[in-house]
């Protein structure tokens, strides 16, 4: 215990200076980005600053040349001393491609308004107040420009306007003089927001907004979509004729933030990235260790899940070589793991099918890339054990994917289905068991008519016998009425056989051998028993078969045991509930489609109650007391084994209601030529055996 606390403490000894230095890497890290942080941040405001004193000095000489050029242009209207209709032409033209001219008005040497006109683009200046209300900036301007000889701008002036707005605008007055002797003045209203703008679209300012402000700093006009912060800012004068105009660049942005620039975002983001690699090498050891065990344990659990399945797996690569069995599988099939895994062939495959198994093999393993998702397929083959026995297997096969999603081969779940074949196999052979018992007891309830109907032809032949020896006694016998008789005797003696041979084939058990045969024969090997009871009942028959008649691919000994049993139902379904002048049993053959062929029997009798109807295939269900309820369950066994669908339903209002029982039979299909051995090779189905 001593030894194992001083190694401890040696261990935190040891830890200790290892922490200093990484505290103290840390701290220099803080203080290093503190520093450049702030540095770039000055360094932005720095250039915010001198941004915003570029711009407004661009500006302040742009709208210095925009002022100028409208002098100019006003200037030209004085030229060669123009009659007033003249000039009252040329500065409605001028005013039509100057916006920033509101006004322009000729006056004499008294400042009396000779002529004015308004610009067409902005309309009437002074439509809210008059004219001669404010008179006194342009008076002080014509004034000084009386004395200079030149243009003078006055100083900036409101002018009211609809809707409680305004406008700030300035008057340029040009004196226009003829050999030293003064005719008048040309005053130009000009827009200060227009003239403005002008500068500032010029330049093109996004960033800043622009203003004309006085002294005290009061906004004149500004233009930008955009208020200034306050922060970054800088005035200019504007030169003008007249009383200079101060102006104001205000930049939008505010102080930088802690990420202005990629300058700084890569700063701070290098400092963060060198923060987070330190606590990463310091965790990395500590989460390896975690993420090794979680593996250990995730792998156990696979691997104890996968020994517990009773369903075998085996993973296979591209080449089709065995990578991995589990336990489920080597019992399934006798071998162990080392026996299977690397082998080829591998030793479950039967001698007799592994070149059939190897080439189909190498068609399913490297299928194209737009195939893939389609091999996801479950198909039956045979596989032989390690002692001999063969048996089939049901395989579900699935691509396998590496970790990047690529193909890299295939996992396939193995499941023995010999079990289920035999009881498969014992389950057939219990319904042809089924089928023999209900055959039987047919006949037996069918004994008291059979005796019924035999007793006939047998009375016939009695009579004709006797008659015949009595002709016989007598010398002038015709020789014809002798050969009458017996003829009537031989008809008898075989309409009794036939009713002996209906009855025979039908009790008669035998493998199932399905084979082509026309609807019509089918009916007539049932209609002599039919016909029997249906005289007991008084009931009249209705075969509706189309000529010709169509061929089915049936069983004939089951389907006429079908045919016989729904007729003896309708037939029992109208026994006491119906008319006996509207007993009609109705036997009707139709071909709905090109593969398959539907037998209706159709009775008029009450129909089926619902609650009868939900157990009317249910085995041993019946609604009469000498019945065995395997009628109805026997017929739809036999036509699902046909693969046709046997149903039941109210009949048509032109067969007189009652209920309709209705199945049906496939088609043969067409004698198809031979197939070349490849091709047919190919085209097997996949529940062939195959690997």
């Amino acid at each position: 215990m001593t030894d194992l606390t001083a190694l401890l403490d040696i261990r935190r000894l040891r830890r200790r200076p290892r922490w200093l230095l990484w505290a103290a890497l840390i701290a220099l890290l803080a203080v290093a980005q503190t520093l450049l942080v702030r540095l770039t941040l000055d360094h932005e405001s720095n250039r915010a600053q001198d941004k915003a004193e570029s711009m407004a000095s661009a500006v302040a000489s742009e709208m210095r040349r925009a002022t100028q050029r409208a002098v100019q242009s006003a200037q030209s209207l004085t030229w060669n001393d123009p009659p007033l209709a003249q000039w009252h032409y040329d500065a409605e033209e001028m005013l039509k491609q100057r916006r920033e001219m509101l006004r322009l008005e000729w006056r004499d040497a008294g400042l009396k308004t000779l002529d004015a006109l308004d610009s067409p683009l902005e309309g009437s200046l002074f439509a809210q107040m008059r004219r001669s209300d404010q008179e006194v900036e342009m008076q002080a301007a014509c004034a000084l420009a009386l004395r200079t000889s030149s243009p003078v701008l006055s100083r900036s002036y409101f002018v009211p306007q609809q809707a409680g707005h305004g406008l700030e605008v300035l008057d340029l007055c040009i004196p226009s003089q003829v050999q030293g002797q003064l005719k008048g003045f040309v005053v130009a209203t000009l827009s200060l927001p227009l003239l403005l703008e002008s500068a500032v679209q010029s330049i093109g300012v996004t960033e800043h907004e622009i203003s004309v402000v006085e002294a005290d700093g009061t906004r004149l006009a500004r233009s930008g979509a955009q208020r200034g912060t306050g922060i970054y800012q800088a005035t200019r004068l504007v030169d003008v004729a007249g009383p200079p105009l101060l102006l104001r660049a205000d930049a939008v942005h505010g102080r930088p933030g802690l990420i202005p620039n990629l300058t700084t975002a890569l700063v701070m983001g290098l400092s963060l990235v060198l923060f987070a690699l330190v606590v990463l090498l310091a965790r990395d050891v500590r989460r390896r260790a975690r993420a090794e065990l979680a593996l250990a344990d995730a792998l156990a659990f696979r691997r104890a899940m996968e020994d517990s399945l009773v369903t075998g797996l085996r993973a296979r690569d591209r080449q089709g070589r065995v990578t991995y069995v589990n336990p489920a599988f080597c019992e399934m099939v006798g071998f162990n793991a080392d026996e299977i895994i690397g082998q080829a062939p591998p030793p479950y495959w039967p001698p007799e099918h592994v070149e059939e198994y190897q080439r189909r093999q190498g068609d399913r393993l490297n299928p194209a890339a737009a195939d893939l998702a389609a091999q996801r397929q479950g198909f039956e083959t045979l596989f032989i054990r390690k002692s001999g026995e063969r048996f089939p297997v049901m395989i579900y096969e699935a691509p396998l994917l590496d970790r990047v999603g690529h193909h890299a081969g295939w996992m396939s779940a193995a499941l023995d289905v010999s079990e289920q074949r035999r009881m498969e196999e014992r389950s057939r052979q219990q319904q042809e068991r089924l089928a023999a018992a209900a055959r039987l007891a047919s006949v037996g309830e069918m004994a008291t008519l059979l005796s019924h109907e035999l007793n006939q032809p047998l009375a016939a032949i009695a009579s004709y016998a006797t008659g015949s020896l009595n002709l016989l006694d007598d010398p002038d016998m015709p020789p014809g009425m002798m050969k009458q008789a017996l003829e009537r005797i031989a008809e008898q003696a075989e309409r009794a056989g036939r009713v002996i041979k209906s009855v025979h084939g039908l009790v008669r058990r035998r493998e199932q051998a399905k084979e082509p045969i026309a609807a019509d024969l089918l009916i007539e090997s049932v209609m002599p028993l039919v016909r029997l009871q249906a005289r007991k009942t008084g009931t009249r028959l209705e075969v509706q078969c189309p000529k010709p008649a169509p061929r089915v691919m049936a069983d004939r000994t089951m389907v006429e045991q079908v045919l016989l049993n729904l007729t003896r139902n309708g037939l029992q379904a109208m026994d006491g509930h119906t008319e006996l002048a509207d007993r009609v049993l109705v036997l009707r053959v139709t071909q709905t489609h090109a593969r398959w062929v539907r037998f209706a029997v159709i009775d008029r009798g009450p129909g089926i109650a619902p609650e009868v109807a939900a157990k009317l295939f249910t085995p041993f269900f019946t609604t009469r007391e000498e019945g065995m309820g395997l009628g109805l369950s026997l017929c739809r066994t036999v036509i699902e084994q046909h693969g046709g669908v046997l149903d039941f339903g109210p009949a048509a209002a032109q067969d007189g209601g009652g209920c309709e029982f209705r199945f049906t039979l496939p088609v043969p299909e067409p004698q198809r030529p031979p197939v070349a051995p490849a091709i047919a090779d190919a085209t097997k189905s996949p529940e062939e055996p195959a690997s």
